[in-house]
């Protein structure tokens, strides 16, 4: 037994209507491709003057508060959602509001210097920068006061 193929001859209109759309898909799929390498272009990009401050070595109960300063080099609002440390004897403060392009703003934090040793803990910035988070930290060393005698 033989299989006969059976073709179908398309008509015109619809060898029409099929090239108008893949041209209309290949046409939005490049634009949208586009918008996408140009968004990327415009964001925020956080520039640090240090990403590590050492404390040193620092008296116990001395004042424990440092602060990271940063410049927006990008060509977009950074805004800063959050910023996580490693314990809560480091506490944060940063800024609310956008930092424009071209601006500048800063990130205290605050060790509590109670804590007599070394120490070594990471903060982490989280934003709409290019990176999305950003990794500083601190260091130092508290040294015990001496005790005070009553003669």
């Amino acid at each position: 037994m033989k299989h006969q193929v059976i073709i179908k001859k398309r008509n015109k209109t619809n060898h029409l209507f099929s090239l108008v759309s893949i041209l209309c898909i290949m046409l939005f799929s490049c634009n949208n491709f586009g918008q996408e390498l140009d968004s990327k272009g415009d964001v925020g990009v956080f520039h640090f003057e240090e990403e590590v401050i050492d404390y040193g070595s620092i008296a116990q109960n001395d004042n424990g508060v440092r602060t990271f300063k940063f410049t927006n080099r990008g060509l977009a609002p950074i805004v800063i959602s959050k910023v996580k440390t490693t314990c809560g004897c480091t506490v944060p403060i940063y800024p609310k509001q956008a930092i424009l392009p071209g601006e500048t703003g800063t990130i205290d934090i605050k060790y509590a210097t109670n804590r007599v040793g070394t120490f070594s803990k990471s903060i982490t910035v989280i934003s709409n920068a290019d990176n999305g988070q950003k990794k500083l930290r601190i260091k130092g060393n508290v040294i015990a006061k001496p005790k005070v005698s009553v003669n």
